[in-house]
């Protein structure tokens, strides 16, 4: 199928005739069954209410019922990417969305497949926020293979949508399995992280988190970003990198620990994670210092495990400041013994990470995989233009 030439074999030298979304023989427009109905007046149920984008809600009753495609009649998330839905069964229509089917000699689905590829941009009307008319949707070209003989142009075209299926759902699959790997990864990364952190108060010595590290918090320097010079050095705050700039303050093997933010309470991203080589670090994360690596990331890790709301003051802003940072209670066990705790962490964070990362990669690899099988399916050709007299 890598063929460049694979449509014109599957055409079979059959003729393809292009269409409209407003020629009546081939497709049904369904608009006139939507209805819009304010959130507070929906009856709660388990009826799909589509949207431009998606389903908003569940509600009883229904304004349709069968093998439909939704096109966005406003508000898309994209226009490059135009929002196409394909939805089977009762569900119910907002005056967002136009609502259009095959006849006998269209399959739905090859409509949905092939509108996924539509540049609906010339047909777009309005400034900042797009819409779609019927007037202009109807005017959408679509190809019809073989439209004289009915059978086997329906043959074609649920040819085409079985390879396109097979691909969304090899897709879907494939992030289901690495999802499930990634979660079970977690949990046992979990459960060793309770055990091997997990220290009664007569079994080590315990210190305060002040005791074990040096704060570098008043090196730290706030910088606007109007007064920012671009550059390639990590500019980090509370969760993370925000920018990049010219110059630096930091330079060697540090641990940040969010100062202020809802994270702290909400843990949504780390709050505590190490840093390495040329950084600037703004006030809103505390700069710490250790001899070892070991020691770092054993306090990163034991940071990551537990809960910190008694030391975090603060509702409306929670904050986490140097003096109740520093009180937190660490328990401290021989250098070996961190050296080991660090070394089993540091496998499971590379082999989750491996996952995590390895995901989006993959679930984009197939998706990449899907447009160029569905460029190359959908590649019909189109009639020439006839040049004009003039």
């Amino acid at each position: 199928m890598r063929d460049s030439n694979f449509i014109e074999k599957l055409l079979d030298g059959v003729e393809v005739e292009w269409k409209t979304l407003g020629d009546e023989a081939f497709v049904e427009v369904a608009n006139r069954g939507r209805k819009p109905v304010k959130a507070s007046l929906r009856q709660p149920g388990e009826t799909p209410y589509y949207g431009a984008n998606n389903i908003q809600d569940y509600v009883e009753g229904h304004t349709h019922d069968g093998e439909f495609v939704l096109i966005a009649e406003d508000g898309s998330a994209s226009l490059e990417n135009y929002s196409i839905q394909h939805v089977t069964g009762k569900f119910w229509a907002n005056n967002h969305v136009h609502v259009v089917r095959g006849k006998s000699g269209l399959n739905t689905r090859f409509l949905f497949h092939y509108l996924s590829i539509v540049n609906f941009i010339p047909f777009l009307s309005g400034g900042g926020r797009a819409k779609l008319t019927k007037g202009k949707m109807i005017e959408i070209p679509i190809p019809i293979p073989c439209p004289e003989n009915q059978e086997k142009s329906l043959k074609i075209q649920a040819k085409i949508v079985r390879i396109l299926d097979a691909f969304t759902e090899l897709t879907a699959e494939l992030t289901a399995e690495l999802t499930a790997e990634l979660t079970a990864r977690k949990k046992q990364y979990n459960y060793h992280r309770d055990q091997l952190l997990n220290f009664e108060d007569s079994e080590v010595e315990w210190k305060t988190l002040g005791e074990l590290a040096e704060n570098l918090d008043s090196k730290r320097k706030p910088i606007t970003s109007s007064l920012r010079e671009a550059g390639d050095i990590p500019y980090y705050g509370a969760s993370g990198i925000v920018d990049y700039v010219k110059d630096y303050i930091f330079d060697g093997d540090f641990l940040l620990v969010s100062e202020d933010g809802a994270n702290l309470l909400a843990r949504n991203t780390p709050i505590a994670f190490s840093i390495s080589g040329k950084t600037w670090v703004n006030n809103h994360a505390h700069v710490l210092k250790f001899e070892t690596y070991a020691e770092r990331r054993y306090i990163e890790y034991y940071l990551s495990s537990i809960d910190l709301t008694p030391y975090i003051s603060g509702a409306a802003q929670p904050k986490l400041n140097k003096k109740n940072l520093e009180s937190i209670r660490i328990p401290n066990p021989s250098p070996e013994e961190k050296e080991r705790i660090v070394t089993i962490f540091d496998k499971f964070d590379a082999l989750t990470n491996s996952i995590s990362e390895g995901l989006p990669r993959e679930i984009e690899l197939r998706q990449k995989q899907y447009a160029y099988y569905r460029d190359l399916l959908l590649s019909f050709p189109k009639p020439e233009v006839e040049a004009s007299d003039e």
